[in-house]
């Protein structure tokens, strides 16, 4: 299909499509009852029991119930939620079919995971591009969608945040001080919490203070590598590169959480044990091997950490995963009560990078 504009007209523009409160809309579709009420899905939709929201849709944000709330949290902030389960194949098959009438138009398309890809159009008018793919979208679908158009991934990215929900904007250069410079640091994708202490701690608390900081001081700060992506990120400068390389995960991972805390470590070696025997399996299934192991730990109540462990060689034997997960078990020196663990086999990156 031709792009929206006169060959003199054109500009190259990245556009991120993103789709609204993803696992949500697919089980509206199903129960079409529940629109309008808030609806959360997470675990096995039980929130008397330990778990995590998956997703909540925009009547259930309103309460301040997002993905990563514990279930219990979100049943205290939202009591007249719908709560419903975790169907990962119908997730599955509905991004499958997204992401086909996203190619059907023609564009080059590089698909992020279940609900977002970004696409390179070379067009005079990038909204009109972005209409057409909201438009072709909800009528292959009935999922809604929210497309973000930029100069490079990190504008298309965050502008498809300040689209939704079902909308379009453009973030550019120009515009990038006007939108971004005076919100908060964090705002920025890659910049969680911890790293924004740290730039507060430095006297850098909006996207225009990292945009203007010293170089050579965030650099000290947090690395050669990492304080100048910072402030280039701050800048909103990135890569424009997209891909249409079918998309390849860069690690496999499975989790589970307790009902009841574990306070006994014995246990939870087992427990390590036989998520890292799961993982194996999916990194055999990839036919990719792995190259670290990393396990994750919440104590009760809320409190996670990680450690990871480099395996001597890649490998997708079962063993060398069940003992570097236990290696990296044994770096964590806080034995308190366990409410969750994780194991994430890791591929190497440059086997990941090939795949998109």
């Amino acid at each position: 299909m031709p792009d929206l504009a006169a060959p003199g007209a054109m500009t190259r523009w990245i556009l991120h499509v993103d789709l609204d409160q993803f696992i949500a809309a697919v089980e509206l579709l199903r129960r079409p009852d529940l629109r309008g009420l808030p609806v959360v899905v997470g675990g096995d939709g039980d929130p008397a029991k330990r778990g995590v929201v998956a997703t909540a849709s925009y009547e259930a944000r309103e309460y301040g119930v997002h993905s990563g709330l514990p279930m219990r949290t979100a049943a205290r902030r939202c009591p007249d939620a719908v709560f419903l389960p975790v169907d990962r194949g119908a997730y599955d098959a509905a991004s499958a079919e997204v992401m086909t009438a996203l190619r059907e138009l023609g564009y080059l398309t590089e698909v992020l995971g279940w609900d977002e890809a970004f696409v390179a159009a070379g067009t005079g008018d990038p909204e009109a591009v972005a209409r057409q793919i909201r438009r072709h979208i909800k009528a292959a679908t009935q999922l809604d969608s929210s497309v973000g158009i930029g100069e490079n991934r990190i504008q298309a990215k965050l502008a498809s945040a300040l689209a939704k929900p079902a909308g379009v904007f453009r973030l550019t250069h120009d515009s990038w001080p006007a939108v971004m410079g005076g919100r908060p640091a964090g705002a920025l994708l890659g910049v969680g919490a911890k790293t924004e202490r740290k730039l507060a701690e430095m006297g850098i608390r909006t996207v225009a203070d990292l945009a203007g900081a010293d170089l050579a001081a965030v650099a000290a700060r947090f690395g050669p590598t990492i304080g100048p992506w910072l402030v280039q990120t701050a800048r909103g400068l990135g890569s424009a590169e997209v891909s249409a390389e079918p998309y390849v995960p860069r690690s496999r991972s499975r989790e589970t959480t307790f009902q009841q805390n574990i306070a006994d470590w014995d246990r939870v070696r087992e427990e390590v044990l036989r998520l890292a025997a799961h993982v194996a399996r999916d990194v055999e299934a990839e036919q990719r091997p792995a190259v670290r192991i990393v396990v994750k730990v919440r104590h009760a109540p809320f409190f996670t950490s990680t450690h990871g462990q480099t395996l001597a060689e890649s490998s997708s034997d079962a063993g060398a995963i069940a003992q570097a997960a236990l290696a990296a078990l044994d770096k964590f020196t806080d034995r308190r009560p366990v409410r969750l663990l994780g194991v994430r086999a890791e591929f190497a990156p440059d086997a990941a990078d090939s795949g998109g």
